[in-house]
Parts: C-alpha cells; sequence; structure tokens
C-alpha cells in the first residue's frame, strides 16, 4: 500500500552542507541495512532513493528524460527569481512533476549497493565537473548552486529513513 509522504511523521531533519555529509549519511543508512537496522518511512527502497538523487546529478550531464515537460515559461521567470530560497531552504515532500506516472523520473528499484555506488560517482562528478548546461528550470547556475539544489534533494529523500 502507498504511503502518502506529505504525511509521514518520525522523517529525520537533514542539514547537508557538503556532498561529504551527504555520502557519509547514505553510507552509514546502507550500513544500518545490510544489518537490517534500517526503517523506511516512505515508499521507496533506500537503493532507489540513491538511484534517483544519482539520475537528477546525471542529468545535467547528459540531458533530461524523454518525457520531461518544462514547466510555463511564467512559472520558470518566478522559479529563476526564487533560486536563493530554492537551494537554501528544504524541497517540498510530496511534489509531484507532470507528465510522469510516478511523480518524477530515475525510480527504477535498485539494490542498496548499487544505489549507494551510483550516488557516490555522481556526487564525484558533480564535485569535479560542475554542469556547463543552463538547469532548464532554474537557467544558468553557479557550481555552488548546483551542489546546493542537489543537497537538498538528498535531504529530502533520505530523510525517509531512520534507525530501527
Amino acid at each position: 500500500m502507498r504511503v502518502d509522504s506529505k504525511k509521514v511523521v518520525g522523517r529525520r531533519i537533514l542539514r547537508f552542507r557538503t556532498p561529504a555529509d551527504a555520502r557519509a549519511d547514505a553510507e552509514s543508512l546502507a550500513a544500518l541495512d545490510h544489518e537490517g537496522q534500517l526503517r523506511q518511512l516512505g515508499n521507496w527502497t533506500l537503493g532507489q532513493a540513491l538511484g534517483h538523487c544519482a539520475a537528477w546529478i546525471g542529468y545535467a550531464y547528459e540531458g533530461y528524460p524523454a518525457g520531461f515537460r518544462l514547466p510555463p515559461l511564467p512559472i520558470r521567470w518566478i522559479a529563476r527569481l526564487m533560486i536563493r530560497g530554492f537551494i537554501r531552504k528544504p524541497m517540498p515532500v510530496g511534489f509531484r512533476m507532470r507528465g510522469t506516472t510516478d511523480g518524477t523520473f530515475g525510480t527504477e528499484v535498485l539494490p542498496t549497493e548499487i544505489g549507494l555506488d551510483r550516488f557516490r560517482d555522481q556526487w564525484v562528478r558533480l564535485e569535479q565537473f560542475p554542469p556547463e548546461k543552463p538547469n532548464p528550470i532554474f537557467g544558468p547556475l553557479e557550481p555552488d548552486d548546483w551542489v546546493a539544489m542537489h543537497l537538498r534533494h538528498a535531504e529530502l529523500h533520505l530523510s525517509f529513513f531512520v534507525p530501527r
């Protein structure tokens, strides 16, 4: 049975300052999962959440998936004006992208180890070579803004996993 993620209680409050913080949390969660000591509060497995975060970092380099639809131009203009708040505040829970069946992309169910490997690899890539293309919604971003946006994204998804 699907959980309404907006109504989940007991999520962790996370604030990653660096990619190393996000990777350390992911490593810790993966160890707990391996030991059978991880509790999943949402609909996704840990491997799926890690793979999803990695996929969205990768889209900035390889292009966005077929079916990705840009918001209308007025929304993009507003989003570009609000980028500072977006990369500083927690991402909203339960946001669903229009035109998708699962509400987003990159939701492949993965074993934890594979999701963790992809998560690590994409963070290294982001730190070493920031995307050169503009973000399709926010436009051109500074390297620190790309990192901050993906840190907020990781905080959102990893908050749904707690130790038993």
